[in-house]
């Protein structure tokens, strides 16, 4: 399975994106929720955090259809070497 570029249209109403660095050593996840970027999670709580804040409280994260992880699933947080 591929992951989709940057630019494709997911259909999940959550996105995770890949690990990245912050350019200060702090590792991140980008969010979207529901197309719009919500913000850098550090952890799964700051996951659950932008999802209650979106009213997305009840937010199965391990149902596919509305949570799409790139780059790993929730328990990712650090970049592979």
């Amino acid at each position: 399975m591929t992951e989709p570029s940057p630019t494709e249209h997911h259909h999940a109403h959550v996105v995770v994106h890949p690990v990245t660095s912050d350019g200060v050593g702090r590792q991140f996840r980008r969010v979207d929720i529901l197309g719009t970027q919500v913000g850098k999670a550090y952890t799964l709580q700051d996951v659950t955090e932008f999802c209650r804040r979106a009213g997305l409280d009840t937010l199965d994260f391990e149902a596919y259809d509305l949570v799409q992880w790139i780059g790993g699933g929730p328990d990712v947080w650090e970049q592979m070497s």
